[in-house]
């Protein structure tokens, strides 16, 4: 069962690239076919094999053998791992499902983030409609818990774009709306706190070793990504253990 799964999480990550690389851009994620960017070759369908289509050629274009960029079956791979990783930390239930659109859209966020340094409006409402759905069928305890995480996410986000006057983008203030309404307002806030987190941590060794430039601007997204995800899979414990943990210090 859970190869299947593996095989179809390999499958989606190569379609949440296309859509990553193609909506910001605003082109169709169907046509035209998908072709190299260098000498414009269109990939076959033994090409469009994920992560294994790499690994056979090399990482290079059959037409012009220039280099293939690593990120794609990363990506690919990554979200076959996640998407196995899910039903062994949640268990065969309906927040299953949440769990798989929540690793969707953080696979084409990232995709986006990375290349573009955009977070498309036209993905948060596709997927806003989904949490929606889903939410519907399987919602948060207490229910508004959702609305008020959504309220907290956008206005916790807009307040820092204020003060700091645009060091958050406005997907980024959208992004945290809908992670407020699937998560709630306590993992909500976990959430933010591992993301800065993230995004401290790896600035400062980014530029210990010169990595990027002083004032360089970095995708905060994939560090909300992996502060999100944390706080998903295991934010109740992350909460018990720090609770214990004031209790014991005092």
């Amino acid at each position: 069962m859970f190869y299947i799964i593996f095989f179809y999480g390999l499958i989606f990550g190569s379609f949440f690239n296309v859509v990553g690389l193609r909506v910001p851009m605003k082109q169709s994620i169907v046509k035209p076919r998908s072709a190299c960017p260098k000498c414009g070759h269109q990939l076959r369908a033994f090409e469009l094999i994920p992560v294994l289509s790499y690994i056979i050629q090399k990482g290079r274009c059959r037409g012009c053998q220039s280099r293939i960029s690593p990120f794609y079956p990363i990506m690919e791979l990554l979200t076959g791992i996640l998407f196995v990783f899910a039903p062994y930390q949640i268990g065969w239930s309906w927040e299953l499902i949440v769990a798989w659109s929540l690793i969707s859209l953080f696979m084409i966020i990232v995709v986006s983030d990375i290349h573009y340094m955009v977070i498309p409006d036209k993905i948060l409402v596709v997927f806003a409609g989904i949490f929606l759905l889903e939410r519907f069928i399987t919602p948060l305890t207490p229910w508004w818990d959702s609305l008020i995480g959504a309220v907290v996410g956008f206005l916790l986000l807009l307040l820092i774009a204020f003060v700091s006057k645009g060091g958050m983008g406005g997907g980024d203030i959208k992004l945290f709306a809908l992670i407020g309404f699937v998560l709630g307002v306590k993992l909500l806030l976990l959430s933010f706190f591992l993301s800065t987190l993230y995004g401290a941590v790896f600035g400062i060794i980014a530029l210990l070793f010169r990595i990027v430039k002083r004032r360089q601007p970095i995708p905060f997204g994939p560090f909300i990504v992996a502060g999100t995800l944390t706080a998903y899979f295991w934010g109740p414990a992350i909460i018990h253990f720090y609770l214990q943990f004031l209790a014991n210090g005092l």
